[in-house]
């Protein structure tokens, strides 16, 4: 009898767990929807209500009496804003229709406006760069990762030495330093002096994976180099807290080896906090790696929003900005959900 009882405790038990992480999950899903929302309400304030006729703008220079017009009808600015902004968010869900007539373009779903500039839909322009900064951000993100957290554990536990003072003055030295001085440093003496690796351009993997490696490679060290510096000295901190645990004497006073000690209790406790910056660090720059990109000429997010500042190209503004936007908000709730998984004291918050 006590054993089925048991058993009917460890179910419930169970089922209340998991309806908790349920309830973890829709709260924090429902909070990121909110952000979004947010998010798009003012930038489409900041970027179309503000400005005193964006059709000018969209427009450009020179432009025409009868341009001028054709513009504001085909970007839809002859409405009053708030019908401007339900179209546009219309457009994000279900797709829109820009013009009318043979002239009309249809922008499938999700739709972010339609570059009059360019003469072509923000979506395209994003998913036609999203390959270039997805490859920089998410090989540098790796090889960051790896170089700072292994550096962080080698300097704990050489505290007070050499090697430790080394590694703390590096690591100082990475934080300190801009990304586009680095950049061009890193070109100069492996692209120029030493030849080694090409400075410039991007070639896409389907086209030649060897040349997509090459020509990454130079940027990867460069955004490692800098935010390793970072993961180095938290990886450094928490190690150094976590060493001095209970649990940790406890599993020496077990007899377990060093390396067993360090490997399967005190990283594992030291990679929550750092897996937190991680995701938001790799969201940021998935939304755009602007001065990496630009420094190298290459043609990925950060470089179609700086040229969209340039052009004053509202719609592709705004479309990149909430797209960016989106992006770290989900990683934030990937980060939320790793945590949960990783700390099951988070789920009840």
């Amino acid at each position: 009898m006590s054993t089925t009882t048991g058993a009917a405790a460890a179910r419930a038990a169970s089922t209340r767990r998991v309806l908790d992480y349920l309830r973890f999950l829709a709260g924090r899903f429902g909070g990121m929807l909110l952000v979004l929302l947010i998010i798009a309400v003012i930038s489409y304030l900041i970027f179309y209500v503000l400005p005193s006729d964006p059709a000018q703008l969209s427009c450009g220079r020179p432009c025409t009496p009868d341009r001028l017009e054709t513009a504001r009808a085909f970007m839809g600015y002859d409405k009053p804003w708030w019908q401007q902004f339900g179209l546009f968010i219309g457009g994000i869900v279900a797709g829109r229709t820009f013009g009318s007539g043979p002239a009309a373009i249809h922008c499938s779903a999700p739709c972010f406006g339609y570059s009059f500039r360019l003469n072509e839909p923000v979506t395209q322009l994003i998913t036609d760069r999203i390959p270039v900064t997805f490859s920089i951000a998410i090989g540098a993100a790796v090889l960051w990762l790896l170089l700072g957290v292994s550096t962080g554990v080698v300097s704990a536990l050489r505290r007070g030495t050499l090697i430790d003072r080394s590694l703390m003055t590096i690591s100082i030295a990475g934080v300190s330093a801009p990304s586009y001085l680095v950049g061009l440093l890193g070109i100069f003496i492996f692209g120029f002096i030493l030849n080694m690796v090409p400075v410039s351009g991007y070639v896409p993997f389907s086209q030649s994976p060897v040349d997509w490696l090459w020509h990454l490679v130079l940027p990867w060290i460069v955004l490692a180099l800098l935010n390793a510096a970072i993961y180095t000295r938290l990886t450094r901190g928490q190690m150094l807290e976590v060493m001095g645990e209970d649990y940790i004497r406890t599993a020496r006073a077990k007899g377990l080896t060093e390396r067993r000690v360090i490997g399967r209790h005190a990283l594992r406790n030291v990679l929550i906090p750092v897996s937190t910056v991680f995701g938001l660090d790799l969201g940021g720059l998935l939304g755009g790696a602007v001065i990496t990109e630009k420094v190298f000429s290459m043609q990925g997010l950060g470089s179609l929003l700086i040229d969209a500042v340039g052009n004053l190209d509202l719609q592709v503004l705004v479309g990149v900005t909430l797209f960016s936007a989106f992006l770290i908000i989900v990683a934030n709730f990937v980060v939320d959900v790793t945590y949960g998984l990783l700390d099951p004291r988070v789920k009840v918050t």
